[in-house]
């Protein structure tokens, strides 16, 4: 609107005495006049799609999931959110339709137009997360709602976290100077990658402890295993190409292969600490139907050490057997954690017992206390 009064301003107050040369007596118009009117009126055109477009970056910037504006999400520019590239990639994360719907919540929130660079940035994602996490904690839904969001929140960065997309799908994706460990028979050699973006990747040939070379046969069949820079784990299968030289020294070159294996040690992400916690005993008491689970009311205690929404690993003075089943109670801020653990080992430190324990049973409200722990979004 504002385009077109700027329009109609600039034809009133154009001099009337141009317009006389627009046509006279029904002649035909003047050269003069005919050039007046086309400047007049490209200028305005100009002006039209000046303010427009000043405009419409304006609400760009401030309309979430749209543009860049708020820089979220690393995207750069003014690109747009792709509802059919971030479709695909849940699709490939695997996540179902509930977790799918909670990842595109928690895009939007933080005006991410980039979905990909955001689940292979550890940084970025965990941003996003702790935003959402914040704005479902604030909400004015039940405490039941909230705590069923949240569940599905954890449950969706869960597998974010052991995704097999995470950064990495195929060798031609490796940087130079990364060590690859090769299995070789019953001998495991590092070389480092020198080039990745060929058509084969290029390896320092292979040397033992002493220095030598160690010749592999072309065509053998490898098992490979190398580590990320922030600790992500993968292995692939390949097999010798050949051998050449690159400045100057000898390389071994290797198939690309795109059918890298993610190495995900535990289940869920697991946090160090130091948090004193009781336990008290459970046993089984009664038999068949009448079976129940009964908490003894005397309480043993401990430091725990580490925890994960799976399990925790606790420092004790008081020796316990593996497979003891314990209700294990803990503060976490101003709320109280409790969970049915069982002892899968021990292990003894000096005058200590650091006990493994599986958790069995732990309530939803539980689960999003100890994960909001484990990935640092809780108020500390």
């Amino acid at each position: 609107m504002m385009g077109l009064n700027i329009f109609l301003f600039t034809l009133q107050t154009t001099n009337p005495s141009d317009f006389q040369y627009f046509s006279k007596g029904g002649g035909a118009s003047s050269p003069v006049g005919t050039i007046i009117f086309v400047a007049v009126f490209a200028l305005s055109i100009a002006a039209i799609v000046f303010i427009n477009n000043r405009n419409s970056g304006a609400k760009g910037t401030s309309t979430k999931g749209k543009t860049t504006g708020g820089g979220g999400g690393g995207g750069g520019g003014s690109k747009l959110f792709s509802g059919f590239a971030f479709n695909r990639l849940a699709r490939n994360i695997g996540l179902d339709s509930e977790q799918t719907k909670m990842l595109n919540f928690v895009f939007k929130s933080d005006d991410v137009v980039d979905p990909e660079k955001s689940v292979n940035t550890p940084a970025l994602l965990d941003r996003h997360f702790r935003k959402a996490y914040r704005i479902i904690e604030q909400s004015s839904g039940s405490e039941q709602e909230t705590q069923n969001r949240l569940f599905v929140l954890f449950s969706t960065r869960n597998i974010l976290e052991n995704s097999i997309i995470s950064g990495m799908s195929s060798t031609n994706q490796l940087k130079d100077d990364i060590t690859l460990t090769l299995t070789y028979g019953k001998d495991k050699i590092n070389v480092n990658v020198v080039n990745a973006r060929t058509e084969l990747l290029t390896v320092d040939a292979p040397k033992t402890v002493l220095g030598s070379q160690v010749k592999i046969p072309k065509g053998t069949r490898l098992s490979v295993l190398f580590f990320t820079k922030n600790n992500k784990g993968f292995s692939f299968e390949t097999r010798v190409a050949g051998y050449s030289t690159m400045h100057g020294h000898p390389v071994l070159q290797l198939a690309h292969s795109n059918h890298l294996r993610y190495l995900s040690q535990r289940r869920f992400k697991r946090r160090q600490a130091v948090i004193a916690c009781f336990l008290h005993l459970v046993y089984v008491e009664g038999g068949g139907k009448k079976q129940r689970l009964v908490v003894d009311k005397r309480r043993l205690t401990g430091n725990i050490a580490d925890v994960s929404v799976g399990g925790c690993s606790i420092k004790m003075t008081t020796p316990v057997q593996v497979g003891a089943r314990f209700k294990i109670e803990f503060a976490q801020g101003e709320s109280n954690v409790a969970a049915l653990g069982q002892v899968l080992r021990t292990n003894r430190t000096g005058a200590s017992t650091i006990i493994h324990v599986k958790f069995l049973k732990v309530s939803q409200k539980s689960m999003n206390i100890i994960n909001a722990f484990v990935y640092e979004y809780a108020h500390e």
